[in-house]
């Protein structure tokens, strides 16, 4: 068996300007929302308090994530930390799913069955304001930086962020863009109570809130579930790997191929080779080298390359004159 290891790429740097950007941004805005809620009495000011607050908490747990899978490969782990990096996503999600979407929930649900006296709305409407020019700025950090992905990776941007395994700067983007969805819905809710005098309008708001962030943390979890259990490298990317693989003349067949997505820029690639009988030992061992080289040359992302030299269908592996001895 071969295995060849190649150099971590230098890419997290982005991502955490991108998640800290957030994490900022969203700190200052649950402060002034909660106090706005408080001031004006809106339920949907306090929802979207609580969403801020779960995105901060979000983001600080995406920070550590990106932390965590950045150690190196060790003896206890030799296959590195990606994992960690979808462990605190997974969490960061919980987070948003409890903190925001269950609280606003909870928030609306008592708002239309025990009423509240709507109060002055005008701070509100400040601090929505003033939020949504905050959270369009964190978006465009996160969309730029998506944006530079897919055209790196040559599709288009609502592909890469559904299938990229950066989940921190999708988790950013999705975020973002439910954060100004829910500015929109708490601002309604505080126009319809103002000119109805009623706080229906501002319960059935904050309920939509916590619905649109419990379907954002269910994606997010989704998404990062799926890389935690084992996610392979895109079909096209596979294909490519396998003809890469046949292109060199001492293979004849690829019997298995497996791929593993260990991070943004982290896959693996193991495969059984049948090479051609007459082939040498140092043959063969050149050409898994070979080969391995020149997938991390093509895809810069896969940093461990496996190789098993393995008979083909029919073949039987030589048995040494050895085993005959014992």
């Amino acid at each position: 068996m071969s295995e060849q290891p190649s150099e971590k790429p230098e890419g997290g740097g982005e991502s955490t300007f991108t998640v800290i950007v957030a994490a900022v941004a969203n700190l200052g805005i649950a402060l002034a929302k909660a106090v706005a809620g408080v001031i004006s009495g809106s339920s949907a000011m306090l929802s979207e308090a609580a969403h801020s607050v779960a995105d901060t908490v979000t983001e600080l747990m995406l920070l550590v994530s990106l932390k965590a899978g950045e150690r190196p490969a060790d003896e206890e782990h030799p296959l590195g930390y990606g994992g960690a990096r979808y462990i605190w996503a997974l969490l960061a999600s919980v987070a948003t799913f409890v903190g925001g979407g269950v609280f606003a929930v909870y928030d609306g649900i008592h708002t239309l069955t025990h009423g509240r006296e709507p109060g002055d709305p005008l701070i509100s409407y400040i601090v929505l304001a003033v939020a949504f020019l905050l959270e369009s700025f964190s978006l465009r950090t996160g969309l730029k930086q998506a944006r530079g992905e897919a055209d790196r990776y040559g599709v288009r941007l609502k592909r890469y962020l559904r299938h990229t395994p950066d989940t921190a700067v999708k988790a950013v983007v999705m975020e973002d863009s439910a954060a100004l969805a829910g500015l929109v819905l708490a601002a309604a809710g505080l126009l319809g109570g103002q000119l109805t005098g009623s706080g229906v309008w501002d319960g059935v708001a904050s309920l939509c809130i916590g619905v649109l962030l419990v379907y954002v943390a269910w994606v997010l979890g989704h998404a990062n579930s799926e890389l935690l259990i084992g996610r392979p490298l895109p079909e096209k990317m596979r294909d490519a790997v396998r003809a890469e693989l046949l292109a060199d003349p001492h293979v004849v067949d690829v019997l298995e191929l497996t791929t593993l997505l260990q991070g943004p820029e982290e896959a693996l690639v193991a495969a059984k080779v049948d090479f051609r009988d007459v082939s040498t030992a140092g043959e063969v061992e050149q050409a898994c080298d070979r080969m391995a080289r020149r997938l991390q040359e093509r895809f810069p992302s896969i940093r461990r390359v496996y190789l098993d030299p393995t008979p083909g269908p029919g073949q039987e592996a030589p048995v040494s004159p050895a085993a005959f001895n014992k």
